[in-house]
């Protein structure tokens, strides 16, 4: 399991790749995806704007899916109510007039929120630090590794992602060559963030697994939680889906 730090790392590489191009570009013509796309060629764009909308679903419920996951472990909800309640919830965030100005000012102090939590819990499970660093570098089967790779650089600069990200840089206002340096720097941050989130998480997961712990077919990722700091951590992974939801 330790090798699954080598899938971490390349997905890394790629999506820093991926994310600075795509940003890079958008910026300097000031065109979003699906106006590029159209000017390549005619009704390309709308093509995209589709797979991407479906795209775009399929990922939120996966938000929404741990979400559920979260109140199934903290109050015994079934996972299906709790996606609802979830879903709910993050409907009426967004159609409120002021909800997408509240989230841009807390999106950060959530996100750094989350990595302090599950770095506690990362710690408190002690993981092979060495084992995994290693594994890094020299993973074992890497072949074995392929999909989880796709499956990482898909849910990062996948589907509709990396050109929200873009799209929001430019309804602030900024595009063309001078903002270079500035949106270089915002795309290699964004994944490097994304890239300390899930490295902390698999090091806590890692630790919590080579102990011999069988984790819980119905709910692994709250199995992990209260292994490592007890029945808390239940209540520690309701924060942390909540906090994601909110903060994608």
């Amino acid at each position: 399991m330790a090798s699954f730090a080598f899938a971490i790392l390349l997905s890394i590489i790629i999506d820093i790749g991926a994310q600075i191009n795509i940003w890079r570009i958008l910026v300097v013509t000031g065109l979003r995806g699906q106006e590029i796309s159209n000017k390549v060629v005619p009704g390309l764009g709308t093509v995209i704007s589709i797979l991407i909308a479906f795209g775009g679903l399929a990922f939120n419920i996966g938000n929404i899916a741990g979400a559920g996951l979260g109140l199934n472990a903290i109050f015994g909800l079934d996972v299906k109510w709790g996606a609802a309640i979830t879903a709910i919830f993050a409907i009426l965030i967004f159609v409120s007039k002021s909800g997408q100005k509240i989230m841009d000012v807390v999106s950060m102090i959530l996100g750094i929120v989350m990595i302090l939590v599950v770095a506690y819990v990362m710690f408190v499970s002690n993981p092979p630090y060495g084992d995994a660093f290693v594994h890094t570098f020299a993973p074992e089967h890497p072949m074995k590794l392929v999909l989880p790779i796709i499956t990482l650089v898909g849910g990062t600069v996948g589907g509709y992602i990396t050109f929200a990200g873009a799209h929001r840089i430019l309804d602030s206002g900024i595009k063309g060559k001078q903002y270079l340096p500035f949106v270089n720097q915002s795309a290699i941050a964004g994944i490097l963030t994304t890239g300390i989130m899930r490295t902390l998480l698999f090091l806590a997961v890692l630790g919590v697994v080579v102990t011999g712990v069988t984790l819980s077919s119905e709910n692994p990722p709250a199995s992990v939680f209260e292994h490592a700091i007890g029945p808390i951590g239940k209540n520690i992974l309701v924060l942390c889906c909540l906090l994601q939801l909110c903060h994608q």
